[in-house]
């Protein structure tokens, strides 16, 4: 395994999970074929964060944007959600791993919902990392619920608007309790963030690659890591 330096890695790394499609398009497969591949390279880098003690791993995995694909396409991922769930639950208790969710979660069908809370329910006694996924997830929709959230409180009285400040934000939104991510991963060569954690990457360090999502698995991931290792993070202090 490529040599990392334990007191340098990150705490908590976020990964927008892109290229699925593409990479079942350049093998003249369904595009339902690359999302299952993606599977694999979930397990993978699941495994090595948990074995370098990385303790929090977000993982884009179904935006509100995604509604918008095909009937049949939603519904092979939903399909691939709960076969993944049941297939990595034992792993998960094994390995002390939690599974939370983030997003607009009530928006899935019925029986995925149904799997992902008793997953949840399951591993929730579970410590050494937690596993997000975000599911029917928007940044812009977490922060306009979280406003909405904190204007009530204001308007019952129960909050001074003076008092309003980052914590009061942070704490109104999905990932209450979760330490804002110190390395985001983007994958198939995009640079954009696609409506992802806005709030919780402001000082996020950014690592993109070309590579498609099925093909990102430890060596990979490995590199990302030690890239970040070189990071000098400065949270806007001067050189």
């Amino acid at each position: 395994m490529t040599r990392l330096n334990p007191k340098k890695l990150p705490k908590h790394v976020a990964a927008i999970m892109d290229g699925n499609g593409r990479w079942a398009k350049k093998r003249m497969m369904n595009r339902v074929k690359g999302h299952e591949e993606g599977t694999e390279s979930v397990r993978s880098i699941v495994r090595t964060s948990r074995k370098l003690g990385i303790g929090y791993l977000t993982l884009y995995a179904f935006s509100e944007e995604n509604w918008k694909r095909s009937r049949l396409e939603i519904a092979a991922l939903m399909e691939i959600l709960k076969r993944f769930l049941k297939s990595e639950l034992p792993e998960m208790l094994d390995n002390g791993i939690r599974l939370n969710a983030i997003g607009t979660v009530d928006k899935l069908p019925h029986d995925a919902k149904k799997v992902l809370f008793e997953t949840i329910e399951k591993t929730s006694a579970n410590n050494d990392m937690v596993l997000t996924l975000a599911l029917s997830y928007g940044a812009r929709q977490e922060i306009v619920n979280a406003v909405k959230e904190i204007a009530a409180r204001v308007k019952s009285g129960m909050l001074d608007i003076e008092k309003i400040n980052d914590d009061i934000i942070s704490n109104s939104l999905y990932t209450a309790g979760i330490p804002d991510p110190d390395l985001l991963i983007r994958t198939s060569g995009e640079y954009r963030i696609s409506n992802f954690l806005l709030w919780q990457i402001a000082y996020t360090e950014i690592y993109v690659t070309p590579t498609l999502w099925p093909d990102f698995r430890e060596e990979e991931y490995l590199t990302a890591l030690l890239d970040y290792e070189k990071r000098e993070r400065r949270f806007g202090a001067a050189d």
